[in-house]
């Protein structure tokens, strides 16, 4: 069962909010592996207890959730982050996912929509509260606008690869992708890992920046 495979450490400075969060993780069979109300503890435990994914918040007492998002994806075994804030601020989004969070949701988010979100973030899959995801793409494009280059010898891709690829561009979800393609949300998953590989990427994030400084999400 893929819950049983996430490894979840969860970071927030109100003892209530965080133990809720790790209850309801908890209770849909995740296993929560510590629990830490600033980031220098967060930092201090995630080596020994090897998080697959950390959910962090941005008000952090002692750093802010952004430098505490770059310190995890900085380890020798990086989790993937999702940021859960009261926030949803532009700038507080961008910085997020500049910082390497692979999610960003909002607080006023319901529990499924946590759980859903935390199983995507594990997988890689970039997932945003409704509304956000068009403010990143929107911020890639613009960096891709002002920096795009001819990239030499870059590896090659099946043709299947890049029109997953391509739908990944768009912003759509696995499950979406794999409707429009008529194959399986497995399928889709290795064909994402494949192109993760060739690239040497390591997140959606990175390669949905990749598809779009090639021009992919037209």
């Amino acid at each position: 069962m893929l819950s049983e495979a996430v490894r979840v450490l969860v970071v927030d400075d109100h003892p209530m909010w965080r133990e809720a969060v790790a209850r309801d993780l908890e209770e849909a069979g995740f296993a929560v592996v510590g629990t830490a109300g600033d980031g220098a503890k967060a930092l201090r435990i995630a080596p020994a207890t090897r998080p697959t994914l950390a959910v962090v918040d941005l008000n952090l007492p002692d750093m802010t959730g952004v430098e505490l998002t770059a310190g995890l994806v900085a380890l020798p075994e990086p989790p993937r982050v999702l940021v859960l804030s009261a926030s949803g601020a532009g700038d507080d989004v961008l910085a997020a996912v500049k910082a390497g969070a692979t999610g960003y949701l909002v607080k006023s988010a319901g529990r499924e929509e946590l759980l859903e979100a935390v199983r995507r973030v594990n997988t890689g899959e970039a997932v945003y509260t409704p509304g956000l995801a068009g403010l990143v793409l929107g911020e890639y494009r613009r960096l891709s606008s002002a920096e795009r280059a001819p990239a030499p010898g870059a590896p090659a891709l099946t043709p299947r690869e890049t029109e997953v690829l391509r739908l990944v561009a768009k912003g759509l979800a696995y499950k979406q992708i794999a409707q429009r393609l008529g194959i399986s949300h497995r399928t889709v998953q290795n064909h994402v890992q494949n192109t993760l590989t060739k690239l040497h990427l390591h997140n959606r994030v990175q390669l949905v920046r990749y598809a779009i400084d090639r021009g992919l999400d037209a």
